[in-house]
C-alpha cells in the first residue's frame, strides 16, 4: 500500500508540473560541472594550525568568524603571501538559509554545516584555525584577546598586521521582557535541533492521559514572532511537518494543533514584492495559520505572550507550548566594545568604507551582519568633485569636462547612478541640462552653486545593504580579491579617482549585486524575487530553489547529503524521533 502511495506521487508530481524535468536538468547542471571543475583544480596542501616561523616576513592575517563572510572570504583567499589565523567558537561553516528545514527534519543537521578545515585544507595559503571567542579587540595595538570554548577556558592573544571581523550578530530580543529566558531562537544550527526537539516534546507530553484539554491545548500551540523571511519559512516548515507527518503519529491531538505567526507591522515579507506578500498572506490563511499583523509583543512568561494591537493600543494573550523569536539582529557586546574604542559608540553596528575597511582604523575590516557600508555623501565632496573635474580652472563646467570625470563619479557614489536611473536619465549630461534648462548640450555650464542644486537630490538614494547571507558572501569573495592583488594594485591604482586628494583609490569599491531571493511557503511552493522584478510563485519555483540551494552548498559532500535528504523526505516522510 506504501508502496502505491509514493508511486502515485512522482506519477501525480510529473503529470501535473511537466517542467519538473526540465528544473531537474536544471538543478543536475548548476550543481554539477563548474563545481566539480573548480575543485579538482585546487593544489591540495594541507597546512593547518601551522604557526609561522619566527622570521617569517608574510603578512599575519587574523579572521573572526566562520560564518558567511569569513567562509566565503576564506575560500577566495588564494595569495601565499599571508599567514591566516581563523578563529571561530564553531569549528564549521553553516548554510544558514536551510535552518527552517533542518527544524522539522526535512534536512539533518549534519547536511548543512561543512567543517572549516575541510574548506581551508585544500588550499595553497597557510592557515591556522582555533576553537575559541575574541572577547576584546584593541586596534591601537594590533592585538585580539581570545578566550577558549573548552572547559578549562584558557586566554591568549594574537597579534595581526590586518584583522578581518566576520562575526556576525546576535538575536535582537528589543529588551522584550521574558524573550531571552522563554523563547527559542533560529540562528545557529543548535537553535534548529533544540526546536525540533520542543516540537516533539510538545506532542508527546500533549498525549499523556493525565493532561488536562485545557494544558492540552496550550502545548500545542506553536507561536512564531517576526514576519521576515526566517520566521515565514519556519512557520510553513513547521505547517507541513504536522500536517503531512505528525497528524498520522499523533490522531488524538491532531484537532488541536494552533500555529501562531505575529508580526509587528502591517504585513509579513515586507522586503519582497507586494504581489508575494499578498499570496503568502492568503496561502497562510487557507492553510490555517493565524496570522496576526499590527501585532507587537510586549511580554513573555513561560505560558503566555501578551501583545499589544499598534492601531488601538489593545492588550491580548496567547497561550503557547513553544515561542521562537525570529524579529531582526543586534550588535555582539565585543563589537560595541569595539566600537567604542574607535569613536563608532553612537552607531548599531559598525561602519566601514565603500572597501570595507573600519571608519577610523587603518587595517581592520569588517563584513556581513556586524557592519554596514557607511556610504560617503555626494553633498560632502561636491566642491572637491568640482574642482577636480574643472580642470581649466574656469569656474565652470562644460559637458565634455564633466564627461571625463563621470565613471570616477559614478564608481564613487553610486547613488548617482541609481538616482539618475529612477528618474529615467540616461547621463549626468541630463540631469544638467534639467537644471539650465532648454540649452544646448553643448552650451551648458555650470559653476559650483548650479552643480550644488543639480546634486542636491543624489544623496536620498542611499540605502543600507539587506543583512543577508548573499550580501555577506559578496564582501567575503570581494576582499579576499583585493587581498589577492594588494601589492599590483598598490602600484597600478584602478580604483576611481581620489576628489580630495591627489591619485586614485587602489581598488573599485564594493557594489552589492542582488541575485535574488526566495520566500519558501510550504505545500512544495516557494515565491521568487528575481533581477529584472521578475516575480515566480508555485511548484516550478519550489524546484528552481531546490536546483539553487543544492549548487550553493559549500562542499560536494553537502551538496549530495542535501539532495539525499530531499530525497529521504519525498519518499519517506520526516523523522519524528527526538535525536
Amino acid at each position: 500500500m506504501r508502496s502505491s502511495n509514493i508511486y502515485e506521487r512522482f506519477s501525480q508530481m510529473f503529470r501535473q508540473h511537466p517542467s519538473l524535468s526540465r528544473f531537474l536538468v536544471v538543478f543536475a547542471v548548476s550543481g554539477g560541472g563548474l563545481v566539480a571543475y573548480s575543485e579538482a583544480n585546487l593544489q591540495s596542501s594541507p597546512k593547518i594550525d601551522e604557526l609561522p616561523d619566527a622570521g617569517n616576513q608574510k603578512k599575519r592575517v587574523v579572521v573572526l568568524g566562520t560564518g558567511w563572510a569569513g567562509t566565503s572570504f576564506l575560500k577566495n583567499l588564494k595569495s601565499p603571501s599571508y599567514d591566516v589565523q581563523v578563529i571561530s567558537p564553531r569549528n564549521y561553516f553553516a548554510f544558514t538559509p536551510l535552518l527552517p528545514s533542518v527544524t522539522v527534519g526535512t534536512v539533518e543537521a549534519r547536511s548543512v554545516v561543512e567543517p572549516v578545515r575541510n574548506i581551508v585544507k585544500k588550499k595553497n595559503v597557510n592557515v591556522s584555525f582555533w576553537e575559541a571567542e575574541c572577547y576584546k579587540i584593541d586596534a591601537k595595538n594590533k592585538k585580539v584577546y581570545c578566550r577558549s570554548t573548552q572547559d578549562d577556558k584558557e586566554e591568549f592573544i594574537v597579534d595581526y598586521d590586518y584583522l578581518v571581523v566576520a562575526m556576525g550578530a546576535r538575536v535582537n530580543t528589543f529588551n522584550t521582557p521574558g524573550v531571552e529566558e522563554n523563547c527559542l531562537y533560529l540562528k545557529e544550527v543548535e537553535d534548529a535541533q533544540k526546536i525540533r526537539r520542543t516540537v516533539i516534546d510538545c506532542f508527546e507530553k500533549a498525549s499523556l492521559p493525565n493532561i488536562s484539554d485545557d494544558e492540552r491545548k496550550r502545548m500545542l500551540q506553536f507561536v512564531v514572532v517576526g514576519g521576515g523571511p526566517t520566521g515565514v519559512e519556519f512557520a510553513a516548515e513547521l505547517h507541513d511537518f504536522v500536517s503531512e507527518d505528525l497528524v498520522r503519529l499523533y490522531p488524538a491531538v491532531k484537532d488541536l494543533v494552533k500555529i501562531s505567526l505575529l508580526e509587528a507591522t502591517d504585513h509579513i515579507l515586507n522586503m519582497f514584492d507586494k504581489r508575494i506578500t499578498a499570496f503568502a498572506e492568503e496561502k497562510f490563511h487557507r492553510d490555517g495559520i493565524d496570522l496576526r499583523t499590527g501585532a507587537m509583543v510586549v511580554k513573555v512568561t513561560d505560558k503566555e505572550i501578551s501583545t499589544k494591537e499598534i492601531k488601538t493600543g489593545k492588550i491580548s494573550t496567547i497561550p503557547y507550548g513553544m515561542a521562537v523569536w525570529s524579529t531582526g539582529i543586534a550588535t555582539r557586546p565585543v563589537v560595541m566594545d569595539f566600537m567604542k574604542q574607535i569613536g563608532q559608540a553612537n552607531r548599531r553596528v559598525l561602519a566601514t568604507d565603500e572597501w570595507l575597511r573600519v571608519e577610523g582604523t587603518n587595517s581592520i575590516y569588517a563584513l556581513g551582519d556586524c557592519a554596514t557600508i557607511n556610504q560617503r555623501k555626494v553633498m560632502e565632496d561636491i566642491s572637491s568633485i568640482f574642482k577636480k573635474a574643472d580642470k581649466d580652472n574656469s569656474g565652470t563646467l562644460t559637458v565634455k569636462e564633466f564627461q571625463e570625470a563621470l565613471n570616477d563619479i559614478c564608481d564613487r557614489y553610486p547613488q548617482v547612478q541609481l538616482y539618475l536611473k529612477n528618474k529615467k536619465m540616461s547621463s549626468l549630461v541630463d540631469l544638467l541640462k534639467e537644471s539650465k534648462g532648454d540649452v544646448a548640450k553643448e552650451s551648458i555650464a555650470l559653476n559650483v552653486e548650479e552643480l550644488k542644486s543639480a546634486l542636491s537630490q543624489v544623496d536620498s538614494q542611499m540605502k543600507n545593504l539587506p543583512a543577508t547571507a548573499q550580501v555577506a558572501a559578496q564582501q567575503g569573495s570581494y576582499l579576499a580579491d583585493c587581498f589577492n592583488r594588494m601589492d599590483e594594485c598598490e602600484k597600478h591604482p584602478e580604483g576611481p579617482l581620489r576628489f580630495r586628494e591627489s591619485g586614485r583609490h587602489r581598488f573599485r569599491p564594493f557594489r552589492y549585486k542582488h541575485l535574488g531571493q526566495f520566500a519558501p511557503l510550504g505545500g512544495e511552493q516557494t515565491a521568487a524575487q528575481l533581477p529584472g522584478d521578475w516575480v515566480s510563485i508555485g511548484h516550478s519555483t519550489q524546484w528552481l530553489w531546490y536546483s539553487v540551494y543544492a549548487s550553493k552548498q559549500v562542499s560536494w559532500r553537502t551538496r549530495s547529503l542535501v539532495v539525499s535528504d530531499w530525497m529521504r523526505r519525498f519518499i519517506f516522510g520526516r523523522d519524528s524521533s527526538q535525536i
